[in-house]
C-alpha cells in the first residue's frame, strides 16, 4: 500500500466517532436481563456472543443460560449511547450511566442475571 492511501486511510479511522454507553441483554425466554457499560460499543454485541459461544463470559448465570438455550434465546439492545470524544473519564462516565440503569431496571435475582450492589 502506497504512503498516501495508508495515510487517508489513517486519516478517515481517526475520523471515526467512539460511542461509549449501557447495553442490555435480554434472555427472551425467561425475561431476565443482563446490564452492563462499555467505553467503546463498536461491535460490542460480536465480541460478547464471541466470549457466550466460548463459555468465557463473566457471568456464569448468563452463560449456562445460553448453552442450554442458544444465541437465538437473546437480544441485544443498547440503552444509551454517548460519544466519547471529549469526555476527559470515560471509564468514569460509563459506570455512571451502568449505575443509574442498574438502579431504574433493578436486573437482581429473578429479574436478572447482575449482582445486587453492597450495602
Amino acid at each position: 500500500m502506497d504512503k498516501n492511501k495508508r495515510r487517508e486511510l489513517l486519516e478517515e479511522y481517526k475520523q471515526l466517532k467512539t460511542y461509549m454507553g449501557a447495553i442490555q441483554i435480554t434472555n427472551k425466554a425467561n425475561g431476565k436481563i443482563y446490564v452492563d457499560s462499555y467505553p467503546n460499543l463498536k461491535n460490542k454485541w460480536v465480541n460478547l456472543q464471541g466470549q457466550l459461544d466460548m463459555g468465557r463470559f463473566a457471568n456464569s448465570q448468563m452463560q449456562k443460560d445460553w448453552k442450554e438455550l442458544g444465541a437465538e434465546a437473546f437480544k441485544y439492545e443498547v440503552l444509551e449511547e454517548k460519544e466519547a470524544d471529549g469526555v476527559t473519564d470515560v471509564r468514569w462516565e460509563v459506570k455512571q450511566m451502568e449505575k443509574r440503569w442498574l438502579e431504574k431496571l433493578q436486573p437482581y435475582g429473578d429479574k436478572g442475571y447482575n449482582k445486587p450492589p453492597m450495602k
